[in-house]
C-alpha cells in the first residue's frame, strides 16, 4: 500500500506551505507513513481528469493505496467532480482523507452521504466567496476607485530580487530560454524585465575579417 499527498500549488507560497504541514500533522496523527508528495499547478477549474489528480487516481493509485487531501475544496472545482473522484476511489478500494473536514472516506454510505454533503458546502462557500469579491468591487467602483493594475511601469518588479544571479548568468553568456528556465519564469517575463533594465540589446555581430590573396 503507498500513501499519496496532493497538494494543489498556488502562486501563495504561504499557502502551499499551509497545506504541506496541515496534511504531515494529520498524517502523523493517524499513522500515514511514507507519504509521496503530488503537486499539481492547473486551476482546479479543469476538470479533475485532465489534471494530476486525474493520473493519480486513474492510473498509479492501486487498490489499499492512500490519497490525503488538505481539504475538500482542493479536490475539484465543483461537487459533481468531488462525487466522482469519491466514487471511482471507492469503487477501486482506495481510500481518501480530507485534512481540513478530519475525514475519511470508503465504501461506505456514511462516506457517501457526507461526500456529499462537504461538497455541496464547498462549491456553496466559493459562491459566496465569489459573490462577495463582486459586491465589493461594485462598491468601490462606485466610490469612484480605479480598478485594475495602476497605469506606468511598476517600481519594483518580481526578478529585482534576482538581478545579480541574472547579471551572472548574462555574463556567462546563457541563453535568455535557459536563464528563464533556470528562474522558473516565462520568457516574456524576462525579456520586460531586461527590456526595463536596458539589458535586452543583442550582442553586435563579429565582422568576418576579410583580405586579398597576395
Amino acid at each position: 500500500m503507498v500513501n499519496y499527498a496532493y497538494l494543489r500549488v498556488s502562486t501563495d507560497q504561504q499557502d502551499v506551505d499551509n497545506q504541506r504541514y496541515g496534511i504531515l500533522e494529520y498524517a502523523n496523527r493517524n499513522s500515514i507513513t511514507n507519504l509521496q508528495f503530488v503537486e499539481d499547478t492547473v486551476s482546479r477549474k479543469v476538470k479533475w481528469r485532465e489534471r494530476r489528480i486525474g493520473d493519480l487516481l486513474l492510473k498509479t493509485m492501486q487498490p489499499g493505496d492512500t490519497a490525503v487531501f488538505a481539504e475538500i475544496s482542493r479536490m475539484a472545482g465543483g461537487t459533481l467532480q468531488v462525487l466522482e473522484m469519491l466514487e471511482h476511489a471507492s469503487n477501486h478500494q482506495m481510500h481518501i482523507h480530507v485534512v481540513k473536514q478530519n475525514m475519511k472516506f470508503d465504501d461506505s454510505m456514511n462516506s457517501r452521504i457526507m461526500a456529499i454533503v462537504f461538497g455541496m458546502a464547498a462549491e456553496i462557500e466559493r459562491e459566496f466567496i465569489s459573490l462577495r469579491t463582486k459586491e465589493a468591487l461594485a462598491k468601490r467602483k462606485a466610490d469612484g476607485v480605479t480598478l485594475g493594475r495602476p497605469k506606468g511601469k511598476a517600481e519594483t518588479v518580481k526578478l529585482d530580487a534576482h538581478r545579480e544571479e541574472i547579471m551572472r548568468y548574462l555574463k556567462k553568456d546563457i541563453s535568455k530560454r535557459a536563464i528563464a528556465k533556470l528562474l522558473d519564469c516565462s520568457k516574456s517575463t524576462l525579456y520586460n524585465w531586461l527590456e526595463r533594465e536596458g539589458l535586452n540589446k543583442k550582442k553586435p555581430k563579429t565582422a568576418k575579417a576579410t583580405g586579398t590573396p597576395s
